[in-house]
């Protein structure tokens, strides 16, 4: 095929004629021609029609005559007369790609012909899209016909451990009350038995109220199939998106199942109120009843529940759901289900409901909840059932957490108080156990990640890393403490608990007594930007830039806390916590994989020397107590007590371990006289870690390179002399390494006469630089 140029025509021809030539050339519909050149024939007048591109080698000129038209490439030759009826002549250009010719002829020319182009394309991608996506959920639903699994999340030893919808308890359809059946086809999808899964009646209502913008309508536009499509398949995302999978889907389930095995599925999975999932549960838990025997006024009051479960509970919004069950006996009655007398009598009846009941496995409630929440937020609820949920918590360690918050809790006997305990793997940020509160039954609030409290003396340890990472060393000295207070604020000083303060001390010595005007001292020399941005780096954002933040006036939670300590014992890597390692679909397909997430905050060195100074606080500071409860091996930690005794903390650990508890009430208030953080906190840590030793034991902490030992005397942190008691201080390359003579103890002759001449030698030189000075 070639592609039409141009258009000859002689002058006895129509001027529609013509026009209609010209515009045949110009949508290019081509004959099939000889790539040679032309003549006009017949010896007549001719004129010459420039449509589109020419290539000829010259202008044709518009008389009468014969006229030839010479291709570029080509000489002249005899033309197909053929191609000339009429007079008329087509100009070709044959020097064109087969292909490219074909393509400008399919080229639309026209806006109707791109949307054509556009819808075809939008068909075509949509159906690709649709085919693949339904297949994947297809099996998923040929599967329902053996019946539906539950979602089961395993702990971190390989074993089931709990499943996802705890409180459902699956009954057949012969063992749900006839009249539950029929209160619940009624009010939600009064063509069930007639519809092939979606109802265009109850779809187009639902249209048109949404576009009339009404509400409180009764029935909804989603049939009891899409319902349990969403349930079991989709999020409830109010979305055309989420609509449309869901109608597919309804399709799927009723090609594969009776009536009366959706219906059956639905009743037992539909959620009903405060967490209960199904009709035998919400039976048992109302009216302490199997759905067998609940009766029409119960069966109604049930039904009623499913359209608003949240706004209509019956333990917070009785009223509210005995009104919405009338609404369902006057539907039954409606449609034939039951006469107008059994409504009336129904009408008279108002069900007595049973307080709302915990439910039964309140065993680590708070790390099994926190999971589900985990596994929702990730998947909105698009999961089919049979998934298996791989978690990092470990069973073993999750019940020594619960019994040591309870005994801890138990010990202190002060009613109301409550408790938090995380426990983390420092190198992975596994959470291996999670305590939110003293009793799951008696409150489900998740203290240990919702709860924001000030940490106190807990948060010191981020103080002194970002100095040690600015260059001061462990014995680097802090002095003229007296006299610390706010810039601009000379009203404002910190205070020790202990009441005398010392006025100069080393940083380890100040951290392992929890000295506070010597934190407030250090952060002002590092620069509050430098103690937040090394805070927020490690997961403790949103603290305040104020004076006290050294002495931990801002808010975290004990899962934050516990989380950014993990910097210490990892080798100066904060790890990022994870409760869900791995999820696998109902085809054994991998769909959720979440990585081990480190991040190098501060140097190996930096990290080492903050663990030596938090093992001297279980040493010789302020967790003492934590050796005289029986804990063994190398461990480190901090104490961390507020104003008031509001809150008690310590966070503690191993080379394999990192444990937070939080002690406090939900208001707060004092937990009692002298309740510091060694006394509340750090005997349920200890009793922790002791229930933990054979499953974690505690290891040396590995010394990185680039750190170095030196002897020094324990007690003026410089060199010692003969009777000092000495601890092995570390230092990083680059930290000054003290040189003078421990003046505190007496030491040898040679030892005192050596000491004797440095000391002059220094005077001397203070002084003569205290001439240069002035």
């Amino acid at each position: 095929m070639a592609r039409v140029d141009g258009v000859l025509g002689n002058g006895r021809q129509s001027r529609a004629h013509r026009r209609r030539l010209r515009h045949d050339a110009a949508r290019h519909r081509a004959l099939a021609v000889a790539g040679r050149a032309l003549s006009a024939a017949r010896r007549r007048g001719v004129r010459h029609h420039r449509v589109g591109r020419s290539e000829t080698s010259g202008r044709i000129p518009a008389r009468r005559g014969i006229h030839r038209v010479r291709h570029p490439e080509v000489g002249l030759a005899g033309a197909h007369r053929r191609y000339f009826r009429g007079g008329a002549g087509v100009l070709v250009d044959d020097g064109k790609e087969e292909g490219e010719k074909l393509l400008n002829l399919m080229r639309p020319r026209r806006p109707t012909d791109w949307i054509a182009l556009a819808l075809l394309c939008a068909l075509v991608v949509g159906g690709a899209v649709s085919t693949v996506w339904l297949s994947q959920y297809a099996v998923a639903v040929h599967r329902l016909t053996r019946g539906i699994g539950d979602t089961v999340f395993y702990g971190a030893d390989g074993q089931p451990w709990f499943r996802l919808d705890a409180q459902r308890h699956d009954v057949s359809l012969s063992e749900i009350a006839p009249d539950l059946q029929h209160a619940v086809v009624a009010v939600e999808d009064r063509r069930f038995y007639r519809h092939p899964g979606i109802d265009p009646i109850g779809l187009g209502r639902a249209i048109a109220r949404d576009l009339r913008r009404q509400g409180g309508r009764l029935e909804g536009g989603s049939t009891l199939t899409q319902q349990l499509a969403r349930t079991l398949f989709l999020s409830n995302a109010r979305t055309y998106g989420r609509k449309i999978k869901e109608a597919g889907i309804a399709l799927l389930i009723e090609a594969q199942l009776p009536k009366k095995q959706i219906l059956e599925f639905y009743l037992n999975r539909v959620y009903l109120s405060a967490g209960v999932y199904g009709v035998e549960t919400m039976s048992e838990h109302l009216f302490r009843k199997p759905a067998s025997a609940v009766t029409l006024p119960e069966a109604a009051f049930i039904a009623g529940l499913i359209r608003a479960p949240s706004a209509l509970s019956p333990w917070t919004n009785y009223d509210g759901a005995l009104d919405r069950s009338h609404l369902v006996l006057s539907q039954m009655r409606g449609q034939g289900l039951i006469t107008p007398a059994q409504e009336d009598a129904a009408r008279r009846v108002r069900p007595r409901i049973q307080p709302y009941r915990q439910p039964s496995d309140t065993k680590a409630g708070w790390a099994k909840e926190f999971l589900r929440q985990q596994f929702r937020n990730e998947f909105g609820g698009d999961n089919p059932p049979d998934w298996q949920v791989h978690t990092a918590f470990r069973p073993t360690v999750q019940d020594a957490a619960e019994r040591a918050v309870a005994a801890g809790i138990d010990r202190l006997r002060r009613p109301g108080l409550e408790a938090a305990l995380v426990a983390i793997d420092p190198g992975t940020g596994d959470i291996l156990a999670m305590v939110g509160g003293s009793n799951y039954g008696r409150s489900t609030y998740n203290r240990a990640v919702r709860s924001r409290r000030q940490p106190g003396s807990a948060f010191k340890p981020f103080v002194y890393a970002a100095a040690l990472q600015h260059g001061y060393s462990p014995v680097s000295v802090l002095s003229n403490l007296g006299h610390v207070s706010a810039p601009g604020d000379p009203e404002w000083r910190p205070r020790s608990a202990e009441g005398t303060q010392p006025d100069q001390l080393t940083l380890r010595a100040a951290l392992l007594e929890s000295n506070n005007p010597a934190a407030a001292d250090l952060q002002q020399r590092v620069g509050s930007g430098a103690v937040l941005r090394l805070a927020s780096d490690a997961g403790l954002g949103g603290l305040p830039d104020v004076p006290s933040l050294a002495l931990g006036t801002g808010l975290v939670s004990p899962l934050d806390l516990t989380a950014a300590y993990t910097m210490f014992p990892g080798e100066g890597q904060v790890a990022r916590p994870r409760g869900i390692v791995s999820v696998f679909d109902a085809g054994g397909s991998q769909v959720f994989d979440k990585p081990v997430e480190r991040e190098q905050l501060i140097t190996p060195q930096v990290a080492f020397q903050m663990t030596s100074m938090l093992r001297d606080v279980i040493e010789r500071g302020t967790g003492t107590a934590a050796r005289a409860l029986g804990v063994r091996g190398p461990v480190a930690g901090k104490t961390g007590t507020t104003d008031d005794y509001h809150d008690a903390w310590f966070v503690g650990f191993s080379a394999s371990l990192v444990a937070g508890v939080w002690v406090g009430f939900d208001q707060p208030e004092p937990i009692g006289r002298d309740a510091y953080g060694a006394r509340v906190a750090l005997p349920i840590w200890a009793d922790f870690m002791k229930r933990t030793a054979g499953e974690l034991p505690a290891s040396d902490f590995k010394v990185p390179a680039g750190v170095h030992a030196e002897e020094l005397c324990n007690v003026s942190y410089v060199r010692p002399v003969e009777g000092c008691p000495t601890y092995f201080e570390y230092f990083k390359d680059g930290d000054t390494v003290p040189s003078a003579l421990c003046p505190v103890h007496r030491g040898t002759l040679k030892q005192r006469a050596t000491r004797a001449i440095e000391g002059f030698f220094r005077s001397l030189g203070s002084r003569i630089a205290g001439v240069f000075r002035r």
